[in-house]
């Protein structure tokens, strides 16, 4: 990563929540030759058997694994290439072995997908939904996935579903119910499946000065959508596993920095207040005091209630209260659910939350490209 511009670091009870910020680019360059040390080698020898080069067997490796899609330039970018024979022989095979298919989008151009089920048998990854069509945003999110995994080659990516369910239940012994899942069902007479992880957004595992031993980091990156709703259903989702751990990263990427901020903030409520104290309690009685001014019971108030009701204000501002507020008022939360939500984690945790501005690997080509 490039160094980083901007670090804060606020103390909480029970835990400790480090922000930093990376400056903004419009393009990177990825590294000659760039490492992935995830790559087993008999995945790649599976992909050349279909008649592919060393690069264009890894290149596929990491596009079925991470996002399905791409765009010319990350090819280019990852194999050192130029445009001429050697792209055009590559876009030929894909199409003649029915590996990939090309779509075009009115504002983001041409598009590549790699569909084929027996390519990605080939590597074990037959039953990931990258194979499947989506909409445009979709596509552009997932090609912003892939600029980030080509453009940090060094981590050690959790890649698949099993890998991550076996390294936080097997390695971490998290219970598998605080696993961040989705039930899927089928016909009537077919039994739901529970599906785990399925946001896929890349995953990896490193070390630093500050940890010596491998920290896991979760990612997540901001769609075209101009709010933060998404986000913070994707925190919701993932704060049980949050707080089976002792120590983690959490890096949001966007295209443009005006997120940043908002984001931080969203992050500090949903995330480090729940995992730093047990404010469930005073939450509570918050909700409790604020109700009965809202109703105009005033002579159940004491001035007490009034002094802590404008200190718990300001304490629990932001749109995340006022939703739970209005849900306890109206019944769909209760003080349980508040407890189970913001309750302290049993042990200490550490939490590093960062930002970073995702590039596009490459360089702007002379036939059009995807905008993801």
């Amino acid at each position: 990563m490039t160094a980083l511009i901007q670090t804060q670091t606020e103390e909480f009870a029970g835990s400790r929540l480090a922000t930093s910020a990376q400056p903004p680019s419009a393009m990177l360059v990825v590294p000659p030759n760039p490492v992935f040390t995830n790559i087993k080698r008999s995945h790649v020898e599976a992909l050349k058997a279909l008649g592919y080069t060393e690069s264009e067997a890894r290149f596929l490796y990491i596009v079925a694994t991470h996002s399905g899609y791409f765009v010319a330039r990350q090819f280019l970018a990852l194999t050192c290439g130029h445009w001429g024979k050697r792209t055009t022989t590559f876009w030929g095979k894909l199409h003649t072995k029915k590996h990939a298919r090309t779509e075009y989008f009115p504002k983001s151009g041409k598009v590549y997908h790699v569909f084929s089920r027996r390519l990605y048998a080939q590597i074990g990854r037959e039953n990931l939904r990258n194979r499947r069509e989506h909409e445009i945003e979709y596509i552009q999110r997932r090609i912003g996935i892939l600029d980030f995994v080509l453009s940090h080659p060094q981590w050690e990516y959790v890649e698949t579903e099993p890998e991550k369910v076996s390294y936080f239940c097997d390695q971490l012994k998290v219970p598998i119910h605080s696993l961040p899942a989705k039930i899927y069902y089928g016909q009537t007479t077919s039994q739901p499946t529970v599906r785990y992880f399925v946001d896929k957004f890349p995953m990896f595992l490193a070390s630093d000065a500050s940890s010596p031993s491998s920290v896991v980091t979760f990612t997540y990156l901001q769609g075209p959508e101009a709010s933060l709703t998404e986000f913070a259903h994707h925190l919701g989702a993932y704060l049980p596993l949050f707080r089976q751990l002792s120590e983690f990263r959490f890096l949001y990427l966007a295209r443009v920095d005006s997120y940043f901020e908002k984001a931080k903030e969203l992050f500090h409520s949903a995330v480090a207040i729940p995992l730093g104290s047990d404010v469930s309690a005073e939450l509570c009685r918050y909700f409790q005091i604020r109700k009965a001014w809202d109703l105009r019971r005033y002579a159940t108030v004491t001035e007490g209630d009034l002094i802590f009701r404008n200190q718990a204000k300001t304490r629990f501002a932001g749109e995340r209260f006022e939703h739970l507020y209005r849900g306890w008022k109206a019944g769909r939360a209760s003080e349980a659910d508040i407890r189970g939500e913001f309750g302290r984690a049993n042990h200490p945790v550490t939490v590093h939350f960062e930002t970073e501005s995702l590039r596009r690997v490459g360089a702007h080509e002379p036939e059009a490209e995807g905008k993801g």
